[in-house]
């Protein structure tokens, strides 16, 4: 019985280091992912970017960079925040990140300069105010600053 006891007290041991070094991790990493560039591939030549489109020059805070994307195609698109600060998961679901705004303006961008507008999902995503249609809604209207870019 003492050993059975014993073996059991090691494992978790074990696993509550395992999760303990993790989230240590995790913890060290968020810091180096507040500051990493944020980048989009647009199809244009680095030329045309002379000046910055309009939704990322309305930002403060923001460092950008041009540069020709590999293999001729384009034009890489790139910004990250000067100095960042993280609000937590609070903070990002009330839109109160400032990565999301730098999310948003990099997609805003890059469709201006391919399509000449900003396109937007239909509005209202439903016809009738239903529960459904307001987490529709809510989802639709965050969609821009989360996700990959």
């Amino acid at each position: 019985m003492k050993r059975a006891s014993l073996a059991v007290m090691t494992v978790l041991a074990g696993v509550g280091a395992g999760v303990a070094r993790r989230l240590l991790a995790r913890s060290r990493q968020a810091g180096a992912k507040e500051d990493r560039w944020l980048v989009v591939t647009v199809n244009c030549p680095p030329e045309r970017l002379s000046e910055l489109p309009e939704p990322l020059a309305l930002l403060d805070e923001v460092e950008t960079r041009v540069a020709a994307a590999p293999g001729d195609r384009g034009t890489e698109l790139a910004a990250r925040i000067a100095w960042p600060r993280s609000p937590g998961i609070v903070g990002r679901l009330a839109g109160a990140d400032s990565r999301q705004a730098v999310r948003t303006a990099l997609r805003d961008a890059k469709s201006l300069l391919e399509t000449g507008e900003v396109l937007r999902p239909d509005s209202p995503p439903t016809t009738r105010p239903t529960t459904r249609g307001k987490i529709v809604e809510f989802v639709t209207r965050r969609a821009s600053g989360e996700g990959r870019l």
